[in-house]
């Protein structure tokens, strides 16, 4: 209400505007931007976002907010201590690089919309079965399938399981992930992430009672007798439950390492990202400071182990803080100081890589290791905040900072490029030679793409990085122009050939990147 952040501080708006234009607005903020409403023009040019339609929402509801809106008055600005350093408007000043290649698209599936209204779908995440090389396809709105001839199947329908299951509003919300365990075909076991509404049953990481909780995030193992049967049918068991104090930063990612073999010590361990949940922007940050919280980690576990609190999965013996002298840290803590670490992959010569989405400026790339502290809420990207002052201030890095031992990003942008980072995938395919030994990554929200060569991923250092511009038979183009629309949210697969994917919300076109070409 009181800050700035992908959109303007709403504390006060009834002031400015009549209930009328706030409800046009909820409604479907594209149409009145379209419209040429100049507020409506310049808050998308400043923001350079747009939120999704609203539309389905009752008069009633959408009347409530307004209300509610009109309780929240613009405070007097806070006096802060006078600083010597600078409040930096511009933190990168630096553009993004074009490279000059240009990737191919070609379009394999159409992907059954979950919604009459934009988006029709919301697939998060899509990756190849280890065994049988089965391409599945995750929409958060509840529905996990099986991808075969560029047909969408059932696989398996998380609300029919869990009666508490919620999706909405969709944002963050819903079917979070999934992981097949590396032996599923002899053990059978799936992992999936998904919310339930708050109180649904008892949390195994809680906060203070005073706080309130929004929703919980749910890690569950499922098992069928049948790992070729389909659709799936099986059991599930409960791993950990997770309050949360908002909706947003969830648990969004699981993930094992596909690099791993029989008898390395990293095999069948499960990686999961863990976010914030909205606590540091609402002043909350005691509980997503260092290896003490659950929150704003990743974390690595032994699903198939017992030594946990709950008795309900084991905690690596090499887990950093598993051994750890302070008393407090919790063992299944890989690595913590993040706001959202939404993506989790390798690269082939073992890097460990995930992107982390950023709150007012910075969107960041992460080289991950054991034990290190990457900085939120203290520090976004290589910036630093001064909490007492705003989460939405950034300053320059001290003089002295090395004695922080905060780890920074291998590559970074600001909000003058894109709004949320969404992490890829390294090439690791054999039809696109130009593609080899890069990573693909790019912008949630405005769907620009980019790369980074792996060879230029060091600890302690930026990695340049450039964009990759996009093709559709034969013709430039990009995903804003494919999508007709402004608000994408694109996300990256890639299948057992290690040939990568990319798809739109708005749409729920699956497109796969077939070829290259320098211009």
């Amino acid at each position: 209400m009181d800050q700035d952040g992908i959109g303007p501080a709403l504390a006060g708006i009834t002031n400015e505007v009549s209930a009328d234009w706030l409800k046009s607005f909820i409604k479907d903020a594209k149409s009145v931007i379209e419209s040429g409403d100049a507020r409506a023009v310049a808050l998308h040019d400043k923001y350079k976002s747009i939120m999704p339609s609203f539309s389905y929402y009752k008069e009633d509801e959408i009347e409530g907010l307004v209300a509610y809106l009109n309780t929240h008055q613009a405070a007097p600005t806070r006096a802060v201590a006078a600083r010597n350093e600078k409040v930096l408007e511009n933190p990168i000043a630096e553009s993004i690089m074009m490279s000059n290649l240009v990737i191919e698209l070609k379009q394999i599936a159409q992907l059954p919309a979950t919604s009459e209204q934009r988006p029709l779908t919301r697939v998060t995440k899509y990756f190849s079965r280890p065994d049988t090389k089965e391409f599945f396809v995750l929409d958060l709105r509840g529905k996990l399938y099986r991808l075969t001839n560029g047909k969408a199947e059932d696989y398996l329908n998380i609300g029919e399981h869990m009666p508490n299951f919620i999706n909405a509003p969709g944002h963050a919300t819903g079917f979070g992930s999934f992981a097949f365990h590396p032996e599923f075909a002899k053990n059978g076991l799936l992992y999936t992430t998904h919310t339930e509404k708050a109180g649904s049953a008892p949390a195994d990481f809680v906060y203070d009672d005073t706080l309130s909780v929004k929703l919980q995030w749910v890690l569950s193992e499922w098992k069928t007798d049948n790992p070729n049967g389909f659709p799936f049918k099986g059991t599930h068991r409960e791993l950990f439950r997770v309050n949360m104090v908002g909706q947003s930063h969830g648990v969004q990612e699981i993930t094992f390492n596909p690099l791993s073999k029989p008898g390395d010590e990293d095999y069948g361990l499960l990686y999961i990202g863990i976010g914030d949940g909205g606590s540091a922007e609402r002043g909350i940050i005691h509980i997503n400071i260092g290896p003490e919280n659950i929150w704003s980690s990743i974390v690595r576990i032994d699903p198939m182990g017992r030594n946990s609190k709950n008795g309900k999965y084991g905690i690596p013996k090499t887990n950093p803080f598993a051994n750890s002298n302070n008393p407090r840290a919790l063992g299944e803590v890989y690595a913590y100081g993040f706001r959202n670490p939404h993506k989790i992959t390798w690269t082939r010569s073992g890097k460990m890589l995930s992107s982390n989405i950023g709150q007012h400026m910075i969107e960041e790339l992460n080289l991950i290791l054991p034990g290190h502290n990457y900085g939120w809420p203290f520090r976004e990207g290589s910036f630093v905040i001064y909490l007492r002052e705003s989460t939405r201030k950034l300053y320059a890095l001290p003089p002295d900072d090395e004695a922080n031992n905060y780890d920074y990003p291998i590559a970074e942008y600001d909000h003058d490029e894109g709004n949320a980072i969404i992490g890829g995938y390294e090439y690791w395919g054999n039809s696109i030679p130009a593609l080899k030994g890069k990573y693909i990554f790019g912008d949630m929200v405005n769907g620009r793409l980019f790369y980074v060569n792996v060879a230029d991923i060091k600890e302690g250092e930026k990695a340049p990085f450039q964009e990759l511009r996009i093709s559709l038979n034969g013709k430039i183009t990009s995903f804003k122009e494919l999508c007709n629309d402004e608000r994408l949210s694109v996300r990256f697969g890639r299948d057992h050939e290690g040939e990568i994917y990319l798809s739109a919300m708005p749409d729920g076109k699956l497109y796969k990147i077939v070829s290259a070409r320098t211009e």
